[in-house]
């Protein structure tokens, strides 16, 4: 089990777990990131990361990445 921020551009991989307060882990899912789901890294732009989950391109800080562990 790693961050998201160590996973390579353009692999598949699935989320094992969402840390962070209750607040974030709401916030997280309330974007499609969920235990069991998929999510595939496609850019980093200044350590920021853009991904896939749920058919959706989003943009996630990298201290959000930091809490969504695959």
């Amino acid at each position: 089990m790693m961050p998201l921020t160590l996973a390579s551009v353009g692999e598949e991989n699935m989320i094992l777990k969402i840390g962070g307060n209750p607040e974030v882990k709401k916030h997280l899912e309330d974007l499609g990131f969920v235990v069991g789901g998929s999510v595939s890294i496609i850019n980093t732009i200044g350590g920021n990361l853009i991904v896939n989950v749920k058919d959706a391109r989003i943009a996630i800080s990298r201290e959000m990445a930091q809490k969504i562990f695959v």
